[in-house]
């Protein structure tokens, strides 16, 4: 398939020792081609295209898809490939270190730490999403300005008013002091021929007012107000809020206020990545750090996990009971028989295997169906028992 987005890997040591090129295999060959090898757990990786039998596996063929490209240049290996991690550079599990600590992953270089080489303590409820190390901290240096703000936090849900200013939409009323003497008149200060004389300058208008009282502070602010919009308005059928034509860089705005950068591994809150700042230097900036997966939501493993369970339940669905809602009562009658015929009978033939401690071949299991579809042949050319 290519590189996948996100997928489960294993790195075979029986295959490449210590000082050969690492390399990566896929679950399926870790079964297919390594079934019987020494293998280390490099949980998922991020956009990675299985090693097996590629150049780097100088005696192996794979079994799943013998035709590969000899190197995949767009893997990114570390330690982890050879059963190393964190900073200590030791093995998981440590069989030298007596001291519990939990392995956290890192989800810029996706290497596993210990808590302890952190520089920092992991929050004690374990209440975050996402982990960036010191080092990649280091690399992504931008990430110290949104850190005074997330990391370490979680953010409130998106309210009315503050969805709007997050959208650039700004709207703002600045009253001279002509205008606000104009209000003052309003209120019945002058006279009203002084107050319709006032108006009539302000919207280039003729007065509309009798002798009748003149319009009050609220009728003087609408019509301010309907004035302002009419002017500021976009082009469209109707009257709309105006954007700023050139979006607000979030990272430049934070980037202005005072923050800390310390030489520590950060931990984030769930949500943390759609904050991020992604106008067009932005995301130049993400491109040339290569760090780009950081504004992809479905890039986390939380979200490769939830898609897992998802793919589990669908395949939890008994494909029995979905194709007997499709038939008629003789139909699943017949169904159910023959399905109970032949777990009966497939259950006996397997234990036999059981009981002689013999290994079932590809080759037993088609006998099997051979003789358990001649026997069903048989058994069909009896008289019809039911009416049809």
């Amino acid at each position: 398939q290519g590189a996948v987005k996100r997928q489960a890997l294993y790195a075979c040591s029986t295959c490449t020792p210590p000082g050969a090129e690492p390399a990566g295999i896929c679950l399926a060959c870790s079964y297919e081609c390594h079934g019987t090898h020494r293998l280390f757990e490099l949980y998922t990786k991020r956009n990675f295209r299985c090693d097996c039998g590629n150049s780097k596996f100088k005696n192996l063929q794979c079994k799943l898809f013998p035709e590969k490209s000899k190197v995949n240049s767009g893997n990114k290996y570390n330690d982890n490939f050879y059963g190393l991690y964190c900073t200590c550079k030791r093995p998981y599990p440590d069989p030298e270190d007596e001291i519990p600590d939990e392995m956290i992953q890192c989800i810029v270089c996706e290497d596993w730490f210990h808590g302890r080489h952190l520089g920092a303590v992991p929050p004690e409820s374990g209440d975050f999403h996402e982990m960036v190390c010191q080092a990649c901290m280091n690399h992504c240096h931008f990430l110290w300005a949104y850190a005074s703000q997330l990391a370490g936090k979680e953010i409130p849900p998106l309210t009315k008013a503050s969805s709007l200013e997050d959208e650039g939409i700004v709207l703002k009323v600045e009253e001279s002091e002509e205008q606000k003497k104009e209000i003052k008149k309003e209120s019945g200060v002058e006279h009203q021929d002084t107050k319709e004389e006032k108006q009539s300058e302000q919207f280039n208008e003729p007065s509309t007012s009798s002798g009748s009282e003149s319009l009050n502070t609220y009728g003087y602010c609408s019509k301010f107000l309907q004035k302002f919009l009419v002017e500021n308005a976009e082009t469209t059928s109707e009257f709309s809020f105006t954007k700023s034509e050139e979006p607000v860089c979030k990272l430049k705005e934070l980037q202005s206020k005072p923050f800390v950068k310390k030489d520590t591994a950060t931990f984030w809150p769930s949500n943390w990545r759609s904050k991020l700042c992604a106008c067009e230097d932005c995301l130049k900036m993400y491109s040339e750090l290569e760090v780009q997966f950081l504004t992809d939501e479905c890039d986390t493993v939380l979200a490769y996990e939830n898609k897992g369970t998802s793919d589990q339940e669908t395949e939890r669905r008994d494909p029995l009971m979905d194709t007997l809602n499709s038939m008629n009562r003789v139909q699943q009658v017949e169904l159910i028989c023959e399905y109970n015929d032949l777990k009966t009978e497939l259950t006996d033939y397997l234990r036999r295997f059981a009981d002689e401690g013999t290994v079932v071949k590809r080759e037993d299991i088609q006998h099997f169906f051979e003789e358990f579809q001649s026997r069903k042949r048989r058994r069909t050319n009896r008289m019809q028992y039911y009416c049809s």
